[in-house]
């Protein structure tokens, strides 16, 4: 059974940082990602590694200010989140598929945790 639990949000001031953590169990291989959903918006993709590989992409709204990367266990998945702006504020998923492709189209991930949220405010 794959399961994903995300953790790690909370509120800060723009400008600051945060580091979202996603304990990963049941499935190895394929591509991890993160995506945020703001209210009354569609759900975006942030940023995708391929497990295991290091291999990287990121969606321009946060490339140079945010970082995926894993535990060398590949167990976790980190979302560290720098120059955070109250545009940044939404529900934040980890997710996980089974391909390789490093797609940031939610509907490419079969695997979803519960969100944790993140408010930036001014």
């Amino acid at each position: 059974q794959v399961q994903l639990v995300e953790s790690g949000g909370g509120s800060v001031l723009a400008g600051g940082s945060l580091r979202l953590s996603c304990a990963v169990s049941g499935i190895t291989g394929g591509t991890r990602g993160w995506f945020r959903q703001a209210p009354g918006k569609a759900r975006e993709g942030l940023s995708s590694i391929q497990d295991g590989r290091g291999v990287k992409n990121y969606a321009e709204s946060v490339r140079g200010r945010f970082t995926i990367s894993q535990d060398n266990d590949k167990k976790t998945l980190y979302l560290q989140m720098d120059s955070l702006r109250p545009e940044d504020t939404a529900m934040y998923y980890c997710a996980a598929k089974r391909g390789w492709s490093l797609s940031l189209a939610d509907t490419l991930y079969d695997y979803w945790g519960q969100g944790t949220q993140v408010t930036v405010s001014s």
